[in-house]
């Protein structure tokens, strides 16, 4: 299957360049679209749906990191950086934002392959992990009144479900999983997830990423930190990921959270 890839990049004769001097059915690539500047490259992925976005980063109208920020809300896709400018900045925030690579002009042709090596790799993964996910997941908690489910979790009379409760107040900003956990309290995974669906009627993953959501909702309604910058400060690891796991559990992204004024979280503050 080719990948199909769209090139932003406001230099006619590098954009040209990248379009037709490279051999991308070789990569396994098909360019179904370029733009000029980020608002053109906006549209033309909203409308390709590409599965890689090379861009440029300082462009008119809209810079190239503001655009794959602001298209990563509304679906996913990987995102190749390109630039002249190899401040440290630029790329941290590129990293931080879930950008798949970081190359530099002009672009190396067996470094770009091995970029797009790495981004199928990742699609492998990727569609592993979320048939893993679709099996182990009992179910999506999408009203905010279901969130009663730390009180439950906190007043639990189960030393093991009221532990992993604390466990996860402790560290939920950081890799945790169930395994984790049960280690910790010295009991199977398999035996915590029955306490927890007999307790809770959940899954470890619903605790977890309902805690770290209701945590993001109230660092969004403060308004002092970035959308990207929230997802890395709770440990999503990648922006795409965290705008997912959001809109799972209340219906909208980040982003529409935001336009819409937010929502004031009740009760405990997490």
């Amino acid at each position: 299957m080719l990948l199909r890839v769209v090139i932003v990049e406001d230099e006619e004769i590098i954009r040209k360049g990248l379009t037709f001097a490279l051999n991308w059915l070789d990569m396994g690539c098909a360019i179904v679209g370029t733009a000029k500047d980020g608002a053109e490259g906006l549209e033309t992925i909203r409308r390709e749906q590409p599965d890689i976005v090379l861009t440029d980063i300082k462009m008119p109208k809209m810079n190239g990191l503001k655009m794959v920020e602001k298209a990563l809300e509304e679906r996913h896709f990987y995102s190749l950086v390109l630039t002249s400018y190899s401040e440290f900045e630029l790329a941290r925030q590129a990293i931080h934002m879930g950008v798949t690579d970081y190359l530099l002009k002009p672009v190396d042709e067996d470094e770009l392959k091995e970029a797009i090596d790495k981004i199928r790799q990742k699609i492998a993964y990727a569609s592993k992990y979320e048939k893993i996910e679709k099996i182990s997941q009992d179910r999506i908690l999408t009203v905010y009144d279901e969130w009663k489910i730390f009180d439950s979790a906190r007043n639990s009379i189960d030393p093991y479900v009221k532990k992993t409760y604390e466990l996860i107040k402790q560290h939920y900003n950081e890799k945790l999983s169930i395994n984790d956990v049960a280690e910790s309290l010295g009991v199977s995974s398999s035996y915590l997830s029955r306490k927890l669906k007999s307790e809770l009627n959940a899954t470890f993953v619903d605790l977890l990423n309902q805690y770290r959501i209701r945590k993001a909702m109230n660092m969004l309604n403060k308004g002092t930190m970035r959308i990207y910058e929230i997802s890395d400060e709770l440990g999503f690891g990648e922006y795409k990921h965290f705008c997912s796991v959001f809109k799972k559990y209340t219906n909208v992204t980040p982003s529409e959270f935001l336009k819409n004024g937010g929502v004031a979280v009740m009760g405990e503050k997490v």
